[in-house]
């Protein structure tokens, strides 16, 4: 966390929470939503200031709910996740995320959807209150690359779908429903204030 964030925290420590103006989208895209897109639904406008871009991800964190934030001075602005609070690359035979991270594959898995869940661990110091294994979406970029270098078995086989040969290892591909993502992985696609608690 920058040090100029933790200074204004430490100045004004009460801050509202801010909830629906960030996402994530599923590409690693942070976008911005103005009133009109929350409340149509828009995934709403991408964010290409580089300096602002590295703002967000130098302070991007998740709290004991398992919502990601980004901490702008000192207040929270919660994240709306177009899937996972992550998003990998598979490039020249290496995972690193959207944020340029490297990222130590632990798992994978396959939604009905066909997107493709990642599970590892990120550099620590990206990870800033996360902590465990965490889940990402692979790029749909990426897609044909990582079956590529997929052995499919065309039906669930002892509950795997196929496995992924990555860096010397066969990783099996278990099914997932999309919808189980967050609670097997534990993060929120769409933070929401708690009871009680006034929003910005």
């Amino acid at each position: 966390m920058d040090e100029t964030v933790k200074q204004a925290m430490a100045r004004w420590p009460n801050v509202p929470n801010c909830y629906g103006w960030l996402a994530l989208d599923r590409r690693g895209q942070w976008r911005m939503r103005n009133e009109y897109a929350q409340q149509h639904g828009l995934s709403g406008d991408p964010i290409r200031h580089e300096a602002l871009v590295a703002f967000i991800e130098r302070n991007y964190q998740r709290d004991e709910r398992g919502a990601w934030y980004f901490q702008n001075g000192p207040q929270r602005v919660f994240v709306a996740l177009a899937y996972a609070p992550w998003i990998v690359r598979l490039h020249q035979g290496r995972l690193h995320t959207t944020t340029g991270r490297a990222f130590a594959l632990r798992g994978c898995l396959a939604d009905e959807q066909g997107n493709v869940v990642l599970t590892g661990e990120i550099e620590a110091s990206e990870a800033e209150g996360g902590g465990g294994i965490a889940a990402a979406l692979l790029h749909d970029h990426d897609l044909d690359a990582f079956s590529s270098v997929c052995t499919w078995h065309g039906e669930a086989c002892g509950g795997d779908l196929g496995v992924f040969h990555f860096d010397g290892a066969d990783v099996p591909i278990e099914p997932v429903a999309q919808d189980e993502v967050p609670v097997r992985y534990g993060f929120v696609r769409q933070p929401a204030p708690p009871a009680g608690e006034a929003a910005a």
